[in-house]
């Protein structure tokens, strides 16, 4: 990052792949960032059907139920509803340090390639272009047909980060949990922020 990370706009969009957002959401409270948390409608449904966590539809529900959890500071944890439009993040006159959508859906990740702006995913993940700021996207999808190639290829040309959920296996994972950690860990690395989630190639457990 060329400049210390102060906040981060983290958004659930409705891949499959829940796991890997909450995960990262931990880890960037932890780190004592301020999030601004924003989760697509489709998001709830994933969430439910793959964690069995049930999302309040209301942001302010939501985040009492987040903060409660997470244990966060005061103002440290802000979620946004889908159509906020008042929220910081929409404009280029307050974006976050950077922005992550981890898990980004295929229509997530082409909406915000071809600059639609029709929510505020894509409205906060237009205004990190414009602004160029670090933009990461974590697509959860297989095989990629060759539209989602072409769009994350435009999007990589635009300087976003594409950053699939694919762990590796050489650090010898022994639970769901260790192959979630290993792309949260790219992730982080991404945004410079130091962990311990897993070991580093050639070094020892």
């Amino acid at each position: 990052m060329p400049y210390p990370l102060n906040s981060v706009t983290l958004a659930l969009s409705g891949a499959s792949g829940m796991a890997y957002g909450l995960r990262l959401l931990e880890c960037l409270v932890a780190a004592d960032l301020e999030v601004n948390l924003l989760v697509s409608q489709a998001a709830h449904l994933v969430a439910k059907q793959e964690l069995g966590v049930a999302l309040p539809a209301r942001a302010v529900d939501l985040q009492r139920q987040l903060d409660d959890g997470l244990d966060t500071y005061d103002g440290q944890l802000r979620v946004y509803g889908r159509e906020d439009w008042n929220a910081p993040v929409a404009s280029g006159s307050n974006p976050a340090d950077a922005m992550v959508v981890c898990p980004c859906s295929m229509g997530t990740l082409a909406a915000i390639a071809h600059g639609l702006s029709d929510n505020l995913i894509e409205r906060a993940a237009d205004v990190m272009l414009k602004e160029q700021k670090k933009l990461i996207l974590v697509p959860r999808e297989t095989p990629f047909s060759v539209l989602h190639l072409e769009n994350m290829l435009a999007l990589a040309r635009m300087g976003a980060v594409i950053l699939p959920a694919n762990p590796g296996f050489y650090h010898h994972p022994a639970s769901v949990e260790a192959l979630v950690d290993f792309i949260v860990a790219r992730i982080l690395d991404q945004l410079g922020i130091a962990h311990t989630l897993m070991a580093r190639w050639g070094e020892t457990p």
